[in-house]
């Protein structure tokens, strides 16, 4: 059969599409940023005319989902790991809500902090809702899974986790398409009250909720995602959670390993699984990508005490990455380490590009501040956040979305004048617009920066839901107009810029400075894309 070589990321988005999905719903954020712009391009996405606009953040973008789902329609929601903590209000309580069309919730985690702020596993998420979790070993399965997640969700009638991490989203392999299913007809729900969680129809369904655990139980138990793969030596029982099982086989020639595996795609752990695991072996090695979620469960899960190892007895690394070297040093196999890096070699950090307008905002932001002493600029999460290193060593904080006009509030009410909050354009939109109306409510002594580049740079330049609309934003929430200032962040406006930022520090109440200039990246490809339409 033909194969397509996808990325994993890319191996969801046709799945998704092939397994009768009416819309996706995301925010960028690596490594989940490519599932929806895989769909975006998709010519059969195109023919259906599937949704597959961003959304201004990860909660507006589960809700549309779940709307979606509520009109009897299969829909997808798309985020990184620490996004599911922006739509978790949602998402926990669409367990108790269910679904009416399949709804899958994909969610990419980030072992290792490639590009993010910490290392969460979101399988806790799911464990925490009651919800299936479904984890692929590979990219075959992440198609199967997306595909056939829609179907597993309309039968359990909760949604589905689907979770990935960074070194599946972004590696290759062979896929097998399969038949494209059709999309649901719009049905509104039998129970007109389902999504209503008044107190007493949330006791109600919540109880629901709880009855369903046996069913998930057993579909887990009979998932053909998990097996018990039988092995002759019994000294050691070993447990593979999702990739690992990959990092597990590339120990063993022709991939067979003398051990007993039981390998977990699909969560509630699989009981029967484990019980005949413990049974055979004498002791258990857990291999998971991420937090201890299964290791913790299964040190109160055997009745007989068999040993288990793995993060938490420090036989695993317990932060970052599995690899198959880790794996190779837990199973007591040799593992060739390689020549030490030399000393000279220096590390070579992030930087802002070249050309960037952020450059331009932090030189003019650092003259003047440099009369109150550092220690006072809030920054939130983009490119700008490099604003931290050298040569800049402009900002102080880099906390969650939308923390930078926040966190200037609360230092300004303890009394730190002046202070600053540096935004960008997207993540003004998708977390801080709320932040500027408490500062606005208690005409916080704030200046408020938001660098508008025109786009979500730091994820690929994704259209930004505030293009041409912050003005219009800040004096919607109330800030005085005379003190939102417009300028463009290049060298020969410098000294105009000193002053903006003079006046504004001064102001005794919220103002406003936005720096607009296009992502240069953005600008580069968007003349690329002219000319070469040109010469066509």
């Amino acid at each position: 059969m033909q194969k397509n070589l996808l990325l994993g990321v890319e191996a969801i988005g046709q799945g998704a599409i092939d397994g009768g999905m009416s819309g996706v719903y995301a925010y960028p954020g690596t490594p989940s940023t490519e599932i929806t712009e895989y769909i975006q391009e998709n010519p059969l996405a195109e023919e259906r005319n599937i949704h597959r606009k961003w959304s201004a953040n990860e909660k507006t973008a589960y809700e549309t989902a779940l709307g979606m789902s509520y009109a009897g329609k299969r829909a997808m929601a798309c985020m990184k790991h620490v996004g599911l903590n922006v739509a978790a209000d949602a998402f926990i309580n669409s367990s108790i809500t269910g679904v009416n069309g399949g709804l899958i919730l994909t969610v990419a985690d980030d072992p290792s902090m490639h590009s993010s702020q910490n290392e969460q596993d979101s399988r806790f998420y799911g464990q925490f809702a009651m919800i299936p979790v479904l984890e692929p070993s590979n990219q075959q399965e992440a198609y199967d899974m997306a595909r056939e997640g829609f179907a597993l969700s309309e039968e359990t009638g909760v949604p589905v986790m689907l979770r990935i991490t960074t070194r599946l989203a972004h590696s290759r392999s062979g896929v097998v398409r399969k038949d494209v299913l059709p999309e649901n007809e719009l049905l509104l729900p039998t129970d007109p009250l389902q999504f209503v969680l008044l107190p007493g129809i949330a006791r109600r369904r919540y109880k629901g909720l709880l009855g369903k655990q046996q069913l998930l139980n057993e579909l887990s138990d009979s998932s053909k995602y998990n097996q018990y793969i039988d092995g002759k030596e019994k000294s050691l029982g070993i447990v593979c959670c999702g990739i690992a099982y990959n990092y597990l086989l590339e120990n063993y020639k022709d991939s067979v390993c003398p051990y007993p595996v039981v390998k977990i795609s699909q969560y509630p752990i699989p009981e029967k699984m484990m019980k005949k695991l413990d049974a055979d072996c004498d002791e258990i090695l857990v291999l998971e990508e991420g937090y201890p979620l299964v290791e913790e469960h299964l040190k109160g899960f055997f009745a007989k005490g068999t040993p288990i190892k793995g993060r938490l007895d420090g036989t695993l690394p317990r932060d970052g990455e599995l690899n198959p070297d880790h794996v190779a040093k837990a199973l007591g196999r040799e593992v060739y380490e390689g020549i030490p890096v030399p000393s000279i070699v220096a590390n070579r950090p992030p930087a802002l590009c070249q050309g960037c307008g952020h450059m331009d905002a932090y030189n003019a932001m650092n003259e003047v501040l440099a009369e109150f002493g550092r220690g006072r600029v809030f920054s939130d999460i983009g490119c700008y956040t490099l604003g931290a290193l050298p040569p800049f060593e402009t900002i102080n904080s880099c906390v969650d979305m939308g923390a930078s006009i926040t966190m200037a509030k609360g230092a300004a009410d303890a009394g730190l004048i002046p202070a600053v909050a540096v935004i960008g354009d997207s993540t003004f939109a998708h977390s801080g617009i709320t932040g500027l109306l408490d500062a606005v409510n208690e005409n916080a002594n704030i200046t408020i920066v938001i660098s508008d580049n025109e786009s979500v740079s730091m994820t690929g330049g994704q259209d930004s839901s505030a293009y041409g609309k912050i003005e219009s934003i800040c004096a919607g929430v109330g800030v005085d107009p005379d003190h939102i200032r417009v300028i463009v962040p290049l060298k020969k406006n410098h000294e105009e810029m000193v002053k903006m930022f003079r006046e504004e520090l001064a102001y005794e109440g919220v103002s406003v400075i936005i720096p607009r200039r296009e992502c240069i990246q953005r600008a580069s490809r968007r003349k690329r894309n002219i000319s070469r339409q040109a010469n066509h």
